[in-house]
C-alpha cells in the first residue's frame, strides 16, 4: 500500500476515533458520516496537526511512499492540506499565496512566479494575481488555496470539508477540477465530507465513520444511503 494509517486513536468526550486503514497511490479515499464522528480529527493527526493519545500497547504509525511520517513535523511529511475555509494569508496577494511554498522550498522569486501563474490558469484565476483573498468569493479562495496546495507537488493531500463554504452550483465544478487535477498529477488524496453524492464524485473509496470507528468500506456505486 502507498498509504497507510494503523491505529488512528483519539479520544474526546463524545467520541473516540479508533480505526485504521490503507490508500493505493494515485487514489482518493473519501471519509463521510456525520458532524462530531472525528472525520476532521483523522486528518489532523495524519498531518501531524495532532498528537494520538495513548492506548495499551498500540501506537499510531502513519506511512507514506515506503517512508514513516509519525514522528516527523507536519512540514517534513510531503502532505499538503487544504482547509475548509481556505487559510490563505490576507496580508498576500493571489499570486504571492500560491507562490509561497515554493519560495519556502529554494526556489526564486521569479520562478515561484512564473510558476503561479501557471498554476492559476490552470484552476480559471488568470487575471487574480494581484488581488487579495478579501476580494474574493468562497469558489475563488478555494481554487486559489487548492492551486497554493498542489504547486509543490505532494505526495498526499488533505481535503477537510473544502467544498463546504461554496455555493451549490459551484460546487459539483470544483470537485470535478479537484478529481481531473489529482489524477492529472497522480497525487493521493483523502478527502473528508458529509456530502455522500460529493464524495461518490470524487473519490474511488468511501470510509463510513461512526462515532469514530469504521461502519463501512468499499466502492462508491456500492455505497447505500441507509448507511448513513
Amino acid at each position: 500500500m502507498y498509504f497507510s494509517a494503523q491505529n488512528i486513536y483519539k479520544a474526546w468526550d463524545t467520541v473516540t476515533v479508533d480505526f485504521s486503514f490503507t490508500a493505493e497511490h494515485g487514489t482518493m479515499t473519501a471519509i463521510v458520516g456525520p458532524s462530531g464522528s472525528g472525520k476532521s480529527t483523522v486528518l489532523r493527526l495524519i498531518a501531524g496537526l495532532e498528537q494520538p493519545d495513548a492506548h495499551g500497547t498500540s501506537e499510531m504509525h502513519i506511512f507514506l511512499d515506503g517512508n514513516e511520517t509519525t514522528h516527523l513535523s507536519p512540514g517534513r511529511r510531503d502532505t499538503g492540506m487544504v482547509m475548509q475555509n481556505g487559510a490563505l494569508f490576507l496580508h498576500l496577494t493571489v499570486e504571492d499565496n500560491v507562490s509561497y511554498g515554493l519560495e519556502c522550498r529554494g526556489f526564486s522569486k521569479k520562478e515561484s512566479r512564473v510558476q503561479a501563474e501557471s498554476f492559476l490558469a490552470k484552476f480559471n484565476l488568470a487575471g487574480f494575481a494581484k488581488r487579495y483573498p478579501e476580494t474574493l468569493s468562497g469558489g475563488e479562495a478555494q481554487r486559489v488555496a487548492l492551486a497554493r496546495t498542489l504547486i509543490v507537488h505532494p505526495k498526499l493531500v488533505l481535503f477537510d470539508e473544502p467544498l463546504s463554504a461554496v455555493d451549490a452550483p459551484l460546487r459539483k465544478k470544483l470537485a470535478d477540477d479537484i478529481r481531473a487535477m489529482q489524477r492529472e498529477t497522480g497525487f493521493t488524496g483523502i478527502m473528508v465530507t458529509h456530502d455522500i453524492e460529493e464524495a461518490k464524485a470524487i473519490s474511488d473509496t468511501i470510509i463510513l465513520l461512526e462515532k469514530g470507528k469504521m461502519k463501512w468500506q468499499g466502492n462508491p456505486s456500492a455505497f447505500s444511503e441507509e448507511l448513513f
